[in-house]
């Protein structure tokens, strides 16, 4: 293996973010350190250096790791939005790869930096992880480690289901209980007593007192109502839950601007790039990459590829703005770079597809619809509506069944009584199935889930012993 020129390397990191700057980009301070693959596919297996042990992670770090070793994939960059920013270059990698990866990571650190979905991630989460695995490994010692695995299984069943903005959900019920213990409003005239007299200060107090449902408004939180209501967990439970919940925050904001994040990045690795002083094969090198990273897919979306495109459509189109849409939006010539920088700060994903993919992008990337229709695959629909619905609804809950908690006292029985907030899309039974036995061993009390089948309302329920579903 060719030893790796890091003299060079940091010559041409130092030009790289000369030029990011001179762009207008603005990202975290980034550290870069050079890795093994074993390292780098290991890293991102966990998600985070440090983070806790568990066989999923190792499942993760065996199928990218198997896939390396025989040339079917390849990592080139890990980036941890952290500050500074933590990036990992492989061991390996030409210096035309890593000078692609490093104007490929400034993009991304712009992002985690000025988008709004990011503000309240936590920077020093690399810290926190390592805490965190200390604590799960203290409780593997005093309970086993067999005990803590089969919990953990549990509680990643079930990870994805979290508020990434509780604040709001909290804020909005403190309001909704202020106004309904506000005192009455001051009378305006000498004379609003009289129309009052059957609502006012003759009536007697209310003594009536009513038992609250728990939770009083159906809450999307599911592990930390878990975490805070189970009846029966140990101390030791409730802080694993915590540990998981506050580490799938941190991933939230990644995926849902997935699209958004990683378009970016390569729209400014491809601008970078141009701008550095490379002879023809080093050009020729990095071409190939480009095309590799932004080859479409026939099963699903590349990411690189329609975020790229939809953020030069977009400069295009607010760089030549019709005259109607100068007429009546009031848009100046010119403004396409402004609005790139707008949407990347304010928008995630879902928006970002409703509001920017036109019929023409569409058009551009071959996107459709296909089923199966007899024993064939066929395509369905190309209109830009249906497409773009289709990829916000399933943009919904970051991809997630979006389920909430309705009842945490069902029949008077601590029974959980969960809701899937139905949108069409209908969740898989038999893995459903399976996750409520999972729900009660944390809750360890019957687990219900109301869903729609075939277009009617069931509940699932696992009671400790079996599943059973009935149609309401």
């Amino acid at each position: 293996m060719k030893p790796i020129d890091t003299v060079g390397l940091e010559k041409a990191i130092d030009q790289i973010f000369r030029i990011a700057d001179r762009f207008g980009l603005d990202p975290i301070p980034i550290h870069f350190e050079i890795v093994p693959p074993s390292i780098m596919y290991e890293f991102g297996a966990y998600g985070l250096p440090g983070r806790f042990s568990h066989w999923t992670h190792g499942r993760a770090y065996q199928q990218t790791k198997t896939m390396y070793d025989y040339g079917l994939s390849k990592i080139y960059e890990l980036v941890i939005n952290t500050d500074p920013c933590y990036a990992f270059l492989m061991e390996g990698n030409s210096m035309v790869q890593n000078k692609l990866v490093v104007a490929h990571v400034v993009g991304h650190s712009d992002f985690f930096k000025n988008n709004a979905y990011f503000a309240r991630t936590n920077r020093k989460m690399l810290e926190s992880v390592s805490l965190n695995a200390d604590r799960i490994r203290k409780y593997e010692f005093q309970h086993g480690r067999l005990e803590v695995e089969q919990f953990l299984d549990a509680v990643l069943s079930i990870q994805e289901h979290v508020d990434p903005q509780p604040e709001m959900r909290e804020k909005a019920l403190a309001a909704q209980e202020a106004r309904r213990h506000a005192p009455p409003m001051p009378k305006s005239t000498p004379y609003d007593d009289l129309w009052r007299l059957d609502k006012t200060e003759s009536r007697p107090p209310d003594t009536n007192t009513t038992v609250r449902k728990i939770p009083e408004e159906p809450d999307k939180d599911l592990l930390k109502f878990i975490a805070e209501h189970a009846p029966n967990l140990d101390q030791w439970q409730r802080d694993i839950i915590e540990i998981v919940r506050s580490e799938m925050l941190y991933f939230v904001p990644q995926m849902q601007t997935k699209i958004m994040n990683e378009g970016w990045a390569a729209y400014w690795h491809m601008r970078i790039m141009r701008e550095l002083d490379l002879t023809d094969a080093e050009y020729l090198e990095f071409s190939e990459l480009h095309s590799s990273v932004l080859a479409p897919s026939k099963q699903s979306l590349n990411p690189y590829l329609v975020g790229m495109k939809m953020y030069e459509e977009i400069e295009r189109r607010w760089n030549n703005p019709t005259e109607e849409e100068r007429r009546e939006l009031g848009r100046l010539p010119g403004q396409g770079r402004a609005k790139i920088f707008e949407i990347r700060e304010t928008e995630n994903d879902a928006s970002f597809i409703r509001n920017y993919l036109t019929q023409d992008l569409i058009d551009d990337l071959d996107l459709y619809i296909y089923k199966v229709e007899g024993d064939e695959w066929k395509i369905v629909e190309k209109d830009a509506n249906k497409i773009r619905d289709m990829i916000v609804t399933s943009m919904n809950n970051f991809g997630c069944p979006y389920i909430v908690v309705e009842d945490g006292d069902y029949k008077g029985s601590r029974e959980l009584y969960l809701k899937h907030m139905y949108e069409d899309q209908e969740i898989d039974i038999d893995y459903a199935e399976k996750t409520l036995r999972c729900v009660y061993q944390l809750w360890q009390r019957p687990v219900h889930l109301e869903t729609v089948l075939n277009g009617k309302g069931i509940v699932l329920t696992f009671d400790g012993e079996k599943n059973s579903k009935r149609v309401l």
